[in-house]
């Protein structure tokens, strides 16, 4: 009985929509030409947590939305987000739906609105599955 209510707390939590707020910065540099959805950066809730200078002086992130040439290998190098998502710091790279959530074809920018919408609906695992087979 305990793992099954355990099972769906895991499943409300895991297949909740991500969202994205006021503030967070959508990257796009590269991620449409590789078949990825944009990345939603939670700008907010990391600033709340560390003050500026720790990404954009030591990790060396510039102050302006889409001028840092952000790629996976630089990532998996421990550059630039690299530098915390590693396993240890905070989740490690192998989540990619964690920051890979946007609209695809959503330009890079900092999102200044409240109503739209730049987080994709996630796909229920079913369909995902399906769309694997074919």
């Amino acid at each position: 009985m305990a793992l099954a209510l355990l099972a769906v707390l895991f499943a409300a939590i895991y297949f909740e929509a991500a969202r994205a707020e006021y503030g967070d910065v959508v990257i796009n540099e590269f991620s449409d030409e590789a078949g990825m959805r944009p990345v939603v950066f939670p700008h907010w809730f990391h600033r709340v947590r560390f003050r500026c200078k720790v990404c954009h002086g030591d990790l060396g992130f510039k102050f302006e939305a889409g001028g840092n040439g952000i790629n996976m290998l630089k990532i998996i190098d421990g550059e630039y987000c690299g530098a915390c998502h590693d396993g240890d710091v905070a989740w490690s790279i192998e989540n990619c739906d964690l920051c890979h959530s946007g609209i695809p074809n959503t330009p890079t920018q900092v999102h200044h609105s409240t109503v739209q919408k730049l987080v994709a609906t996630p796909e229920p695992a079913a369909e995902a599955a399906s769309e694997g087979e074919q």
